[in-house]
């Protein structure tokens, strides 16, 4: 399982000029018409390819990635020739090269960067190559396949899928006399006693944090968890000061205002072992959380021991749900062979490459006593396949995992695409930073977040209805 969206590299004075030339470049090719343009390339299956296929983003750090661009390379043939390029996507970098017209082959880049990169020009509609290549989007989970789809195209070819699970220290909340249903989001007065209750100080700073609502990344969620969302479902209207957004903000806040404040809770958060055998569910320094399923492995490998709770995060009415996120392949506009691309794509994400990667894991993971946890991916006949070979470890702790990710899983909403990604997200966020800050009440920092992103919102999407 993969970890959540990677940070961008910071760029040079230099850089950042080309990065601008870059932008005004694609910017200028963003009209609605793009839509509708596709490559000169004959996509078929069966057509025997040859060449050199250039990855932007990809890397094989573990035997699912190696697994399956093995099948990848069986799949395009010796004709061609696979070259992974170094280093994490960066989005900016990614367009220069676009605007410079030496674009990768392919880009392997998170789902909420696809509608960004749709609307400037930077990859292009999949209508051809998921024809051609024989890739049902019908396997994929409607939430990931959302995310890649732009202006009624789809931009992006979906892969791992990432979701939250409340993950709570079992031993802290039977001191309390509390349990998982106290923590799992159904009741958010029951959270706000149980973090109470769990809470404590020493000396007058953090010892014990009680809950953490996860702020500023995780508003999403509370907010779904209330019937809210912050963006309409066409991707064009900003709802960040809506009553059910503020309503979520308000609460998530006041969890660190009943520990001493946001300040106080995340320097002890921030001080914390979070990948190794100290982190704080072993050292007992945490209640519960929603977290990614991602880090369940973390723990089951650093401290298997550790008497832990899990469920899925529950709306206020009882129901399962998470806020998916993941990543996805594109296809560059200018690429030099889409055709390769296309069918790399296609073998990276369907079922029987998943499946073998997913028994991969399994052997290497025989003999060194940890838990086959399962693989989140965006194709569901993939993951109820992989869901059927994960066999009970013997653990209780390990088997609720498990049990918590796949019910979250299948339970999964996201935002849809819209131009204007990167400007949106930081809108809110700065929003919700400036109350964790006591910059701002929750009403005045929703009121400015959602002027910042309508407006970038009615920008973007003018450049691309023109």
């Amino acid at each position: 399982m993969l970890p959540g969206p990677q940070g961008e590299k910071l760029l040079t004075r230099t850089a950042a000029l080309l990065v601008a030339s870059a932008l005004a470049l694609t910017a200028a090719g963003c009209a609605k018409g793009t839509a509708d343009q596709q490559t000169n390339a004959t996509y078929d299956k069966s057509a025997k390819l040859s060449g050199d296929l250039t990855v932007m983003g990809f890397g094989t750090d573990d035997e699912v990635a190696t697994t399956r661009l093995d099948l990848a390379e069986k799949a395009l043939g010796s004709g061609v020739d696979v070259k992974l390029a170094k280093g994490d996507f960066d989005i900016q970098q990614f367009l220069n090269t676009v605007a410079t017209g030496e674009p990768p082959s392919l880009i392997y880049a998170d789902r909420n960067q696809i509608g960004t990169l749709a609307s400037r020009g930077g990859v292009i509609p999949l209508d051809d190559c998921l024809s051609g290549e024989g890739i049902d989007t019908g396997v994929f989970r409607q939430s990931a396949l959302d995310e890649v789809t732009f202006d009624g195209h789809v931009y992006g070819v979906p892969e791992f899928n990432v979701v939250q699970i409340v993950q709570a220290n079992a031993d802290l909340l039977e001191q309390h006399h509390l349990g998982i249903d106290d923590v799992n989001g159904s009741s958010w007065d029951a959270i706000s006693r149980a973090n109470k209750a769990m809470a404590q100080h020493s000396g007058g700073k953090v010892s014990v944090i009680g809950y953490d609502s996860k702020l500023p990344e995780f508003l999403p969620l509370w907010v779904h968890a209330i019937g809210g969302s912050l963006i309409s479902d066409d991707g064009r209207t900003a709802q960040l000061d809506s009553p059910e957004v503020v309503k979520a903000l308000k609460f998530a806040v006041s969890i660190y205002d009943d520990q001493g404040g946001f300040g106080a809770v995340k320097a002890f958060r921030d001080s914390a072992d979070f990948f190794g055998s100290g982190n704080q569910f072993a050292s007992g320094t945490l209640g519960a959380m929603p977290m990614e399923q991602w880090y369940v492995n973390v723990l089951n490998d650093v401290s298997p021991k550790v008497h832990m709770d899990f469920d899925a995060f529950r709306d206020t009415s009882g129901n399962p749900m998470a806020w998916a996120s993941g990543s996805a392949w594109a296809i560059p506009k200018g690429s030099p062979d889409p055709e390769a691309a296309c069918r790399f794509a296609r073998t990276m994400t369907e079922t029987s490459s998943w499946v073998a990667a997913a028994k991969k894991r399994i052997s290497e993971r025989g003999g060194d006593g940890t838990t086959f946890t399962g693989l989140l991916t965006a194709n569901v006949d993939a993951d109820q396949q992989i869901r059927a070979m994960v066999k009970p470890s013997g653990s209780k702790v390990w088997d609720s995992a498990v049990d918590a990710t796949y019910l979250a899983n299948d339970h999964t909403f996201s935002m849809p695409a819209n131009p204007a990604g990167d400007e949106f997200e930081k809108a809110w966020q700065d929003g919700v930073n400036r109350v964790l800050n006591g910059q701002q009440s929750p009403e005045e920092a929703m009121a400015q977040a959602q002027d910042e992103a309508q407006k970038a919102l009615d920008a973007a999407w003018a450049s691309w209805d023109k």
